[in-house]
């Protein structure tokens, strides 16, 4: 029995499905706070409704558990700790944490990174078997311009010249279900990142041509960034993201790392791919040509 934490977000969910393709008889049970958001989950899945905030949910979730993969959000919260010693007293083997490649920085010092560490301690002193999976940002946020691309083919970012090599969240997913699965794998740290460092402004001509517009790019002052992230993000979480953006402007985040390829044996997917996949997010309403390249 493998249980997965955050079963429902991007990650969670494509470590899910990868389970569920294995052959062995590999079984997979969830952790979700909300029932409804675990409809779409490959048959067979078990879904224990609780919280990393509730230690009886956690008991229950980690009965007969032999390796889990851990994906905590909540800053400051005690979740990483509640759980090691839930999983210590259900004699769970194996953990696999979600962490992030700003650990590994010593110029990170902001409250989101501070608190990742620590929760990367709490996993490495547990006593249990470990892996740690630290990702750069993942294609996935670029989602974020769906709105401003359908309505005025803008896409507006901090940071658009500087370069970050993002990667596809499903090959972090795929990383996590070779950890959970396979033999040596303890007591490893691997930062995963795409194949290539992107500037927004090359992200957003990618998405256009294989939507076959041309977008705009604006570039978002701090000011304007810290409003936007305001109205998603509590205050602390706004100042980390605005910490991180003057990070990436330093050329922190541009660092190409070889593990996802090393370790699924294949390329790490391009924002191309990723584009590809999820282009209807984008799509212009009652444009023509839509998918054809620009020029």
């Amino acid at each position: 029995m493998i249980l997965v934490t955050g079963a429902t977000g991007t990650t969670g969910r494509a470590v899910v499905e990868g389970l569920g393709r294995l052959s062995g008889g590999v079984r997979v049970r969830v952790l979700v706070r909300d029932a409804g958001r675990a409809v779409g989950l490959p048959a067979g899945v078990e879904v224990v409704v609780g919280d990393l905030g509730d230690e009886a949910s956690l008991e229950r979730a980690l009965l007969g558990v032999r390796a889990a993969f851990l994906l905590t959000c909540r800053v400051g919260e005690g979740d990483d700790v509640r759980f090691v010693r839930a999983a210590r007293a259900a004699g769970v083997g194996r953990v696999v944490k979600l962490s992030a490649a700003a650990v590994t920085d010593p110029q990170a010092g902001d409250v989101v990174t501070c608190w990742q560490r620590e929760a990367e301690a709490v996993v490495c002193g547990s006593g249990l078997e470990w892996t740690l999976l630290r990702p750069r940002a993942f294609m996935s946020n670029t989602l974020g311009w769906a709105a401003s691309v359908k309505a005025e083919r803008v896409v507006r970012a901090l940071c658009a010249t500087s370069r970050n090599a993002c990667v596809d969240p499903r090959d972090v997913a795929a990383v996590a279900v070779c950890a959970l699965t396979g033999p040596g794998h303890a007591g490893r740290a691997y930062t995963l990142t795409g194949p290539q460092a992107l500037t927004v402004q090359e992200q957003a001509r990618e998405l256009g041509r294989q939507l076959g517009v041309e977008l705009g790019v604006e570039e978002l002052g701090r000011e304007a960034a810290r409003a936007v992230w305001a109205r998603r993000y509590p205050p602390l979480v706004v100042e980390a993201l605005l910490d991180s953006a003057c990070r990436q402007r330093a050329g922190a985040k541009q660092v190409v790392e070889p593990a996802v390829a090393v370790l699924l044996g294949r390329p790490a997917r391009s924002y191309g791919d990723w584009v590809g996949d999820h282009l209807d997010a984008f799509r212009l309403s009652g444009s023509r040509g839509a998918g054809a390249p620009v020029g």
